[in-house]
């Protein structure tokens, strides 16, 4: 079933989306805010995005060009603003489709589907959750290993010292990228170009992920294992020793 996250700060529309959505077949989660909904995706994968643009801590174009950096899941924007110049605005931001406030739950279903089916293509399965890329370098598709760090990009599956790790698909994509580069200082700007493939990001967007990373390796910035930074070059994952 489609994965959906709903970003709406009002409850009353925010469970009415959900009702909806949940009795077409979507798997529901969802946000009341921005910053809530960043966690979200940075957490897992969604199939599609529902965006409200009224939001308490972000303006949605800001939050919409935050999620573009984070990932290419297609963002349907949900906006009371009908001004053109605004919608052609948010469609060259990112935006996949938009809704204009007040619609139908049958509007909203019939927009979400159009825009799966035209995205369906560029995505396969991901048996974590979600979709992946499916275009990829079939060197980049080898397991590898690294220390006791073991991915398989094929299996979406990592396992370090003999236990299962869960990541979301953009971290693992990072990590197997750095994986296959071990040794090697990756430059910010490569991982964004090679990895991210997406024009609305910034270099904070690896800073997150890397982060992430970081945590679930069990290492911090302060006492890496894996992951070390080249101050004002870039990372590299090394074998630990």
């Amino acid at each position: 079933m489609p994965r959906v996250l709903v970003v709406e700060d009002d409850p009353r529309i925010r469970t009415f989306l959900i009702e909806i959505l949940t009795e077409q077949g979507f798997t529901v989660h969802n946000s009341g805010d921005g910053f809530g909904a960043l966690r979200e995706i940075t957490r897992m994968s969604f199939d599609a995005v529902v965006l409200d643009l009224g939001l308490p801590d972000l303006d949605g174009a800001d939050a919409l060009r935050m999620i573009r950096g984070l990932s290419p899941v297609p963002v349907v924007v949900a906006t009371a603003r009908d001004d053109e110049a605004e919608i052609i605005r948010l469609l060259n931001a990112g935006a996949d489709d938009y809704l204009v406030k007040p619609f139908s739950g049958g509007q909203l279903v019939a927009r979400l589907s159009a825009v799966l089916r035209r995205t369906a293509g560029a995505h396969t399965p991901d048996p974590g959750g979600g979709s992946r890329t499916a275009a990829a370098p079939a060197d980049l598709m080898r397991p590898v290993s690294v220390g006791q760090l073991t991915l398989d990009p094929v299996a979406r599956t990592a396992v370090l010292a003999g236990q299962e790790l869960r990541f979301t698909r953009r971290e693992f994509d990072l990590l197997a990228f750095l994986a296959h580069h071990a040794g090697q200082v990756v430059s910010k700007r490569r991982l964004l170009s090679e990895v991210w493939r997406e024009p609305y990001v910034d270099d904070q967007t690896v800073d997150v992920h890397l982060s992430a990373l970081r945590r679930k390796l069990g290492e911090s910035a302060a006492a890496p294992r894996y992951l070390r930074t080249v101050r004002g070059v870039g990372i590299k994952l090394v074998e630990p020793r």
